[in-house]
């Protein structure tokens, strides 16, 4: 797998900017990275030290619009722990 193909954007939510001030940033990843990846990825990328990487794969929900249900997509998120002193600007 390339590495650009690993991180697919950062996950922008209440609860994940709040973590942001403790150093624990959230991202979509591919469905088939694994934790070293996308450790790697992340400390290539944005110049940082990262201490921990916890992931999971979302379940899809049921939506409704009027009459017609459906579900919405399921990913894998990543939650990154940075080590003291290092930031990531989104």
């Amino acid at each position: 797998m390339h590495n650009p193909d690993i991180i697919l954007g950062p996950v922008i939510t209440e609860k994940s900017m709040a973590e942001k001030e403790k150093g624990v940033y959230t991202f979509k990843v591919a469905k088939n990275a694994t934790k070293t990846q996308i450790k790697s990825e992340i400390e290539n990328h944005f110049g940082v030290k990262v201490s921990n990487v916890n992931t999971l794969n979302t379940k899809a929900k049921d939506r409704r619009v009027g009459r017609y249900t459906g579900k919405t997509k399921t990913y894998k998120k990543a939650i990154v722990t940075l080590k003291e002193g290092s930031t990531i600007e989104l």
